[in-house]
């Protein structure tokens, strides 16, 4: 995940290792005008997962950076905005946007568990959390054989409850380190569903960044940020990974899945690979990187797209994988 530093009118950006650099840029009115003129982007009227004539509709903007999109039961999209502390909620009947809860750990990556808790990345304590829906937070785990997590990142839940999450090093200027030692190096880790049971399950990554899974539970996806790939494992019955196979050279921020078993990566817009790591389709972002998507509507139709200030909606053919 890059980290925004906001500065007046102007952003810099620290970016994960050997990503491509982002250049600094300034809010003139004259630039904002140029982009927002290719807001009403065109896709093709055959696109396997883009519904027939739909565009990309900025739904909500001014934030410091966006993140961590999950829906819930309802089809409302929890939003994180890690700098400002607070995780945000786009409710889906009236499509409108209300902070929900601040503090918030300066969560990024989130999950619903089938309970209706949220799942999340507490990036400022480097803890992993379970956010009732009356708010009330439960840590799940803080350390890993004594250590620190360097800054659980981004996860996924998978349909037995067990939480996999990835744990990469960034320079978080707002993190508490303390006194207790980080974990060594930057990886995967496993969580069972009986919450009590913690396990490192890659070792082999350079920075792990963006994770989902298909909805039996069999096979999970990891975006390698720093060794610019993405893997896909297989999912053993007792939480651990085999058969690791490259599925696509290109690495990722958030990610997820459809019913039909597309996963989509962010980081360059919004690129759509099959089962195979063939890629479908490409959906452009005016403005900001992309850092992460999620199904949410009432139907499960919607794509929900976080990009740095903005969140943008496109509606989709397919649905999501839950």
């Amino acid at each position: 995940m890059a980290k925004l530093l906001m500065s007046d009118a102007s952003v810099d950006f620290q970016v994960w290792p050997n990503f491509k650099l982002m250049k600094a840029f300034r809010h003139t009115c004259a630039c904002v005008a140029v982009l927002w003129l290719i807001t009403d982007s065109i896709f093709a009227a055959d696109s396997p997962v883009i519904a027939p004539g739909a565009k990309l509709e900025k739904l909500g903007e001014g934030y410091s950076f966006t993140e961590g999109p999950s829906a819930d039961r309802d089809g409302n999209v929890f939003f994180t905005d890690s700098p400002n502390d607070r995780i945000v909620k786009w409710t889906a009947a009236e499509g409108t946007l209300s902070d929900w809860l601040t503090p918030s750990g300066r969560t990024n990556g989130t999950d619903f568990d089938k309970a209706g808790n949220l799942v999340a990345g507490a990036e400022e304590v480097g803890e992993l959390w379970s956010i009732a829906p009356d708010k009330k937070v439960t840590v799940l785990v803080s350390t890993f054989e004594g250590k620190q997590f360097n800054g659980p990142n981004d996860l996924w839940v998978g349909p037995d409850g067990s939480v996999y999450f990835t744990d990469p090093y960034y320079r978080i200027a707002f993190r508490n380190y303390g006194s207790i030692p980080l974990v060594d190096g930057q990886h995967v880790y496993f969580v069972a569903p009986d919450r009590k049971t913690v396990r490192r399950v890659t070792t082999d990554l350079f920075a792990p960044n963006g994770i989902t899974g298909t909805p039996d539970g069999k096979v999970l996806y990891v975006g390698d940020i720093g060794g610019q790939t993405t893997w896909a494992f297989d999912i053993r019955p007792d939480g651990g990974l085999a058969n690791k196979r490259l599925f696509y050279d290109r690495g990722s921020d958030g990610m997820t899945i459809d019913d039909e078993g597309n996963v989509y990566l962010t980081g360059n817009g919004v690129s759509v690979l099959d089962k195979t790591g063939k890629k479908i389709e490409q959906i452009d972002v005016p403005m900001g990187a992309t850092t992460n998507v999620a199904f949410g509507g009432k139907d499960r139709d919607l794509l929900f797209i976080t990009a740095e200030s903005y969140v943008y909606g496109l509606k989709m053919r397919v649905k999501g994988a839950r």
